[in-house]
């Protein structure tokens, strides 16, 4: 077969079939990333979001393979290249915030500070994360609220994960009275931190007494907790600890 044949222009049979391979080249490197991209993702994000970011991925292999055919077919690429730049620009100062919210996602999910499940406070917002999206994040909050934020909003500041470390050590102060045995209070909270069967004793808990404030002995409990478990454990704690330190004082 002759290759040399031309088809249009100074184009020829072999320009043909090399802007065919380059193409096939492309679909084929376009897939095996997306693929591999999504099973990275897998753990990370849902779905949809694994399709949607293989889809673009997928897409500027596409684009680049498009740009790089051009002068094999006879085409100056770079009326293309500044007409494109042109309107990328145009679309860049219209839509800054969605190309910030968009490049914040995809750091989020790279840098990963938070995932679905976890508690989190970020800009005052504190409760689980429901959804992290490529252009926001949902968080639902303890009272049942759903807050929408930004991912640029969220990658620009502080970011606080609850339950990323297993434990998360919690605090509180129980007040007696000055005629009370301090001693007794003391000893007897620790009794109860160390028979809850979800306090931990490495770290250590700490009961001691913080202050003689004006009509009280303020004594400090510190105790660390499992995170998951951390808030309804310290409300019994801190209920048994209050209710029956005031009793034992005074014994």
């Amino acid at each position: 077969m002759n290759l040399d044949i031309i088809v249009y222009g100074n184009v020829t049979l072999f320009d043909l079939i090399l802007v065919i391979m380059i193409f096939i080249i492309a679909f084929i490197i376009g897939k095996i990333i997306s693929i591999n991209l999504r099973r990275a993702l897998k753990e990370k994000v849902s779905k949809e979001h694994q399709r949607s970011i293989g889809k673009v991925v997928y897409i500027v292999l596409i684009i680049i393979a498009f740009m790089a055919v051009l002068p094999i077919l006879g085409v100056d690429p770079s009326g293309i290249v500044i007409a494109a730049g042109f309107l990328g620009l145009v679309i860049g100062l219209a839509s800054q915030s969605i190309l910030g919210n968009l490049i914040a996602g995809l750091f989020l999910v790279v840098e990963r500070p938070m995932k679905v499940g976890d508690q989190v406070e970020v800009e005052g917002v504190t409760g689980y994360v429901e959804d992290v999206r490529i252009m926001s994040t949902v968080i639902r909050t303890y009272e049942g609220v759903f807050v929408r934020i930004p991912n640029e909003t969220i990658f620009t500041n502080k970011i606080a994960n609850l339950v990323a470390h297993p434990a998360r050590r919690v605090e509180w102060v129980v007040g007696i009275r000055y005629r009370d045995d301090a001693d007794r209070a003391v000893k007897f909270i620790k009794q109860v931190i160390l028979e809850h069967q979800f306090t931990l004793v490495n770290p250590k808990p700490e009961v001691f007494v913080k202050e003689l404030a004006d009509s009280s002995v303020d004594i400090m409990v510190r105790v660390w907790l499992p995170s998951t478990e951390w808030y309804p454990v310290r409300q019994e704690l801190l209920w048994r600890s209050l209710h029956h330190s005031f009793q034992e004082a005074k014994e």
